[in-house]
């Protein structure tokens, strides 16, 4: 007599879209993970599709609809491709997230290694991940950290010592050191609206309608457009409202072409040097939105979600409406989950009209 094992009488029966199955482990298709397992009969455990290990043959391979299933059928999970949990890029997502909490919680910037431990990870590892998928450094994230911490202090009054040390830095020097980095001024200018900061801008025309460019010293900290000039200089007035804004000369004119040429062909990138100015987390979105192709989009939760942040889309379309490097700083390619041009800070016309043109 023969005694079918658990497996042979558990394993589901083959239907017509197995190959289609059979053919998504082949290439390890990453967008079949959690509509599909798969078992293996020689080796007794199951996996994702997009599972890394060597590929079995075709005669061994059975098909579940879930976890439990495989898991009934007397198989046991992975230990590669941990089909029971996660997907890896949520769970690395969940490990950078706890890394930049505790960057946010500590009263002084860990170290590396103690980062790289705090999320069970290799200092290298660590380090690569957390670039890849926030776009800085664990070093830069603290360091926009503390400078937002900064910026929030001497907007509530208090004074620039009282403001330094209470966003963890251990001296004075050493934050004016890099002060320039952080605010774009120094943190005195800062808290009294760019007093003695010289800000030089002009407006002009561009197929957009009105441009603004603005620059200091360090690079071009505004690019605004709109119909109306005036309301365009009275926006940057607003920004600096004890800055000295300096009109344009000829030089600076020059600057401004250059602006306009770009924007009337984005796709060639933009050469110019920025004087990027917000707080940690809109500095990281608007270097996710740098990194998006000319006439390609993302969504507003995709970001979000590379950032580690999954449930932070409406801060993200709070950063890209907190923008003032139109098209530098492209939140033209951000849109709506379901791809609609919902929301855009100089009018989702200009937003359409950006992308058809980059699309050409």
């Amino acid at each position: 007599m023969i005694v079918a094992t658990m497996t042979e009488k558990t394993a589901p029966l083959r239907d017509a879209r197995d190959d289609d199955r059979w053919a998504a482990v082949v290439r390890r298709d990453c967008a079949a993970d959690g509509v599909f397992y798969y078992s293996v009969r020689t080796t007794g455990v199951y996996c994702r599709p997009s599972c890394a290990a060597r590929l079995p043959r075709r005669e061994n391979v059975c098909f579940h609809a879930s976890c439990e299933e495989a898991e009934q059928a007397g198989f046991r999970p992975c230990k590669r491709c941990r089909p029971n949990e996660s997907p890896l890029a949520e769970r690395q997502a969940a490990s950078v997230a706890a890394a930049c909490r505790a960057i946010e919680q500590a009263e002084t910037i860990p170290s590396l290694d103690a980062l790289a431990k705090t999320v069970g990870m290799s200092r290298f590892h660590f380090h690569r991940l957390f670039k890849a998928l926030t776009g800085v450094t664990p070093k830069a994230y603290a360091d926009a950290h503390r400078a937002r911490r900064v910026r929030d202090e001497l907007g509530r009054g208090a004074t620039v010592t009282e403001a330094i040390y209470g966003a963890g830095f251990n001296s004075n020097g050493r934050f004016y050191a890099a002060s320039s980095d952080h605010l774009g001024m120094t943190p005195t200018a800062f808290r009294e609206g760019g007093l003695g900061e010289s800000i030089h801008f002009a407006i002009g025309a561009c197929w957009l309608g009105a441009i603004l460019v603005a620059a200091t010293s360090k690079g071009v900290c505004a690019i605004m457009l709109g119909e109306d000039p005036g309301a365009l200089a009275r926006d940057l007035q607003n920004r600096f409202p004890r800055a000295h804004l300096v009109g344009g000369d000829r030089e600076f004119e020059r600057l401004v072409a250059r602006v306009v040429g770009f924007i009337e062909a984005p796709a060639r990138g933009f050469d110019l040097p920025l004087d990027i100015r917000g707080t940690a987390f809109q500095r990281r979105v608007w270097e996710m939105l740098r990194a998006i192709p000319p006439g390609k989009t993302a969504s507003y939760a995709e970001i979000a979600a590379r950032l580690g942040k999954p449930s932070a889309a409406r801060a993200v379309a709070g950063a890209c409406a907190a923008n003032a490097l139109a098209v530098a700083i492209p939140c033209h390619r951000v849109v709506a989950a379901n791809g609609e041009l919902a929301g855009y800070r100089w009018g989702v016309g200009r937003k359409r009209r950006l992308l058809d043109r980059e699309r050409g």
